[in-house]
């Protein structure tokens, strides 16, 4: 049998390095596209072990004809469309070039893959984001969506985009819309990320503080190493389809603080500030998935609870911490 291909765009981020990981494990040649945007991009691959493992195409959503050649050399099976600019808050910021990568980027990609090879099973990263100003208190596939980002809203034309190219082209090709998921591996400007990176600071005494926004916003907490899979049974199937990911479970950002600073023995309401900088000009309030879809036709669902998470990452931040001189 041959040796099952893919090509991962985004594979720099979280999400790419545990799917990279995921798929080489299962026996597969992977390939990434790798868009040159900042000094070391490829740090998260190198910490988890990958790097010299995989192949990286120089390439970028914003250019379809380097989608296309990156489609011609690496001859994928299965494409997984990682890539995007990810950070809810800069979206409001740069909401031209968000609109211009994680929009049009996977328009560009799913052109590239009609062109080249309609037969390339596609995975697209849609989001809970895009549900926003919430129309039911779980949200399932059919939830009617309120995306209230550039962000969200960028995510949501990829998300028709893919729905629309299968439909019209009977291209394989499927989107995960998958809730907030972290790691050790989540960047510095996600507020998880921000919270137990922040803790370890202040229980190593680097800092006093920790200063964040609105913290009484609910979310839905999942380990990104478990929603990699769900991904890869995603691309499984035979037939395409869309499917919440997400644990079922919901928790206010306050709570989960709580739970960083307690593992290392502190009070949070001794060291959290709020600071109004840090709030958005329209905010997301609750986001709690319903992965019932995801369990009954994929066979998934998340295995790692949000105290254990939290734990992971607090782990990872105070050896990270405790490095720095």
């Amino acid at each position: 049998m041959n040796q099952r291909k893919a090509l991962i765009t985004g594979i720099t981020g979280q999400d790419g390095a545990y799917l990279t990981k995921l798929l080489l494990d299962k026996g597969y040649q992977v390939t990434g596209l790798l868009a040159r945007r900042s000094s070391d991009t490829l740090w998260r691959l190198r910490w988890i072990g990958v790097l010299d493992k995989i192949d990286l195409i120089d390439g970028d959503l914003a250019d379809v004809t380097s989608l296309m050649r990156a489609l011609e050399k690496s001859q994928p099976n299965e494409v997984y469309n990682l890539g995007a600019q990810s950070f809810v808050g800069s979206s409001w910021d740069q909401p031209l070039l968000t609109a211009q990568v994680t929009a049009l980027g996977a328009l560009h990609l799913l052109e590239a893959a009609r062109i080249v090879d309609r037969s390339i099973r596609i995975y697209q990263a849609s989001t809970s984001e895009m549900f926003g100003l919430i129309q039911e208190d779980r949200q399932s596939e059919a939830t009617p969506f309120h995306p209230r980002s550039p962000y969200g809203v960028s995510k949501l034309f990829a998300h028709w985009s893919t729905i629309n190219y299968r439909e019209s082209f009977g291209m394989h090709a499927s989107s995960g819309i998958l809730f907030n998921h972290e790691s050790p591996l989540r960047g510095i400007e996600f507020v998880t990320r921000k919270v137990t990176d922040g803790v370890a600071r202040i229980k190593q005494g680097k800092a006093t503080e920790l200063r964040l926004g609105n913290i009484d916003s609910t979310r839905d907490w999942g380990f990104a190493g478990d929603y990699v899979d769900a991904m890869w049974r995603m691309l499984q199937q035979d037939e395409p389809d869309d499917y919440v990911v997400a644990t079922g479970r919901t928790t206010t950002i306050r709570d989960m603080c709580k739970i960083a600073f307690e593992y290392v023995g502190l009070e949070a309401d001794k060291h959290i500030v709020i600071d109004p900088k840090f709030f958005r000009p329209a905010e997301v309030e609750v986001l709690l998935g319903n992965p019932a879809k995801a369990k009954a036709k994929l066979g998934w669902e998340a295995e790692t609870s949000l105290e254990d998470l939290i734990h992971m990452m607090m782990d990872a931040d105070m050896e990270r911490v405790g490095r720095e001189a």
